[in-house]
């Protein structure tokens, strides 16, 4: 609950940086510009879309960090390893022998390629039946 509402705030606010960012001049009047003024002037306005923009990042960041961090720490401090339940790995049973297999395998070995098959659009192919005929001999 508490993630999605963050989420909703992030977005709200990643729309309104880039509305404000937007509005600023593209004569090196926006993020760089600097000095005091009166709101009324040009030069306010521009202060004013600078302070903006510099307080929408960082509550963009901050939200973007905390929604970070609330979501590693909902899914637990579980490792990977323990989610799956693997267990360690025996020593004694690596150097076992195998056991003996059975002498008649049931169903086709796990790995093996099934059979091609030619399936030719003009019907079955002749049979080669005949050797193919012997080169001449180059004098």
């Amino acid at each position: 609950m508490l993630l999605n509402l963050l989420l909703v705030i992030e977005v709200i606010v990643a729309f309104f940086l880039v509305v404000v960012v937007l509005l600023q001049r593209s004569e090196g009047g926006g993020l760089v510009s600097g000095g005091g003024g009166s709101m009324m002037s040009v030069r306010g306005a521009g202060d004013l879309l600078t302070r903006t923009t510099w307080i929408l990042g960082t509550i963009f960041f901050v939200l973007g960090l905390t929604l970070t961090i609330l979501a590693g720490r909902e899914r637990g401090a579980s490792s990977v390893v323990d989610r799956l339940k693997v267990n360690a790995i025996n020593p004694a049973e690596l150097t076992r022998q195998p056991a003996e297999t059975p002498a008649q395998p049931q169903g086709p070995a796990p790995l093996q390629a099934p059979t091609p098959t030619i399936n030719s659009p003009f019907g079955a192919l002749p049979a080669e039946s005949a050797p193919a005929p012997a080169l001449p001999a180059q004098k």
